[in-house]
């Protein structure tokens, strides 16, 4: 028996096609919205800010959503709030946290980003059947949800 993994039996395991399809889906993205002076990740930001809260939401509630770590969240945000694209205000109850708004250029990049991003998620999803495509984002919600829960899972000593 071979060591050698052919490129069909590679191509049908779960890890090596989630990032194929994410390399490739954020790669066309980070092109697409290159004229904006953003990234995704920073499209991901500006679009948790538009659909939140409207006194906007709070940097840890960022880190959370975006699943990343807080020093890359804050650093994010000030090329963001340099950029004219956020703010970043006192919040009213809790001395330790600050709010995150979308400011009016944010609001205007965001509006053109989010057209871009209909249109590709648009084009991406034509290859499935019209039939199919909710079921296929419900299974792919589900694959992302236990891929979740195995990373929050505590390991084995």
């Amino acid at each position: 028996m071979s060591d050698k993994i052919t490129t069909k039996e590679s191509s049908r395991r779960l890890p090596p096609l989630l990032r194929r399809a994410w390399y490739s889906l954020n790669q066309t993205f980070r092109h697409r919205i290159a004229h904006l002076g953003i990234t995704p990740d920073q499209y991901s930001i500006l679009r948790w800010l538009h659909e939140g809260d409207v006194r906007g939401l709070t940097q840890q509630t960022i880190t959370d959503l975006m699943a990343s770590d807080p020093n890359t969240i804050t650093s994010i945000l000030r090329r963001m709030e340099n950029a004219a694209l956020v703010s970043r205000h006192p919040h009213e109850t809790d001395r330790r946290a600050r709010r995150v708004r979308l400011e009016t250029k944010g609001h205007r990049v965001f509006t053109e980003a989010y057209a871009a991003a209909r249109m590709l998620q648009e084009e991406t999803l034509s290859v499935i059947p019209e039939s199919r495509r909710a079921r296929f984002l419900a299974d792919l919600d589900t694959v992302a949800e236990a891929c979740s829960e195995a990373a929050n899972r505590k390991k084995p000593a």
